[in-house]
């Protein structure tokens, strides 16, 4: 049996308990251009609805985006990304209790995102894609997840290459905490992403599920995004709208090894049915 190591991931002042249950982060894509549900949500009045409807489905946290990261995608402007998510986070922080993450590489969408209530930033550059990032998550306390991508979204699946990708990986995290310590952040205001996907081929992402559990060694919250990935398509044959299967296997194979604390998803009812029986049997199986 493993169980989820238990830790505190210290947001905006709070300590939030990671490892006596698992969270479910639901997504929220306020763009034309996501892989999985460009445009649906654009506009700010479906963003909030979806949002709160995740909510109702048992999401803890929220992660708001206004720039799509998939594969080959154009960056957008600043005004053009804080005109997308400014006024769903500000409006999320007074209708919900859920624990709210701003998805961004750019330190004044952050800053303003977080002026607004979000407690997380969300950053697929590691907080190293704008040399102020760093400075905005230390002065404002906030929670920090620091996401591995080999490249740009731009480039980043044309020719990925590594010798060990999870003992590179792993080497970039230590290397990332120990920077940051420096800067003013301290370790409990992180937690990590391998960034399944995000200049990884379908082996290296593969290796890196089944290999998760070294980055416990780590002591920090791992957020496993693989929902809806292009990866499991290839495994599968499947198209996009038939992955929650595959999706659901992958978590449980990282929840059952005990290296998933955070599960950032696109389905979150089902995937919360997915935690509530691991940890039920979980439970059974320990005072057995």
């Amino acid at each position: 049996m493993h169980t989820i190591p238990c830790m505190n991931w210290r947001i905006r002042g709070r300590d939030l308990a990671i490892g006596s249950r698992s969270l479910v982060m639901g997504i929220i894509n306020v763009t034309p251009d996501s892989f999985s549900d460009g445009g649906r949500f654009l506009h700010t009045e479906a963003a909030i609805a979806h949002a709160r409807s995740l909510v109702a489905q048992g999401a803890d946290i929220l992660d708001i985006g206004g720039e799509s990261t998939r594969p080959g995608s154009q960056p957008v402007t600043l005004d053009e990304e804080l005109q997308r998510v400014v006024p769903v986070v500000a409006a999320l922080a007074q209708a919900t209790d859920a624990i709210l993450s701003i998805d961004t590489s750019k330190a004044e969408v952050a800053r303003a995102c977080l002026t607004v209530g979000a407690h997380i930033v969300n950053d697929v550059t590691g907080l190293e894609g704008d040399p102020r990032m760093a400075e905005v998550v230390r002065a404002t306390g906030a929670g920090a997840i620091l996401m591995h991508m080999q490249g740009t979204p731009m480039t980043m699946q044309i020719a990925p290459t590594y010798h060990d990708v999870v003992a590179e990986i792993c080497q970039y995290f230590t290397q990332r905490l120990q920077s940051l310590e420096i800067a003013g952040i301290g370790r409990e205001a992180i937690a990590i992403d391998p960034g399944i996907g995000f200049g990884k081929t379908r082996e290296h992402n593969i290796a890196l599920l089944a290999n998760l559990s070294r980055f416990n060694a780590l002591g920090r919250p791992i957020c496993l995004g693989v929902s809806r990935k292009g990866f499991l398509g290839k495994l599968l044959d499947r198209p996009l709208e038939q992955r929650l299967a595959g999706s659901l296997a992958a978590a449980a194979y990282c929840l059952a090894k005990g290296s998933a604390q955070i599960l950032r998803v696109h389905d979150v009812a089902e995937t919360r049915d997915l935690v509530r029986v691991w940890e039920v049997l979980e439970a059974q199986a320990a005072n057995s």
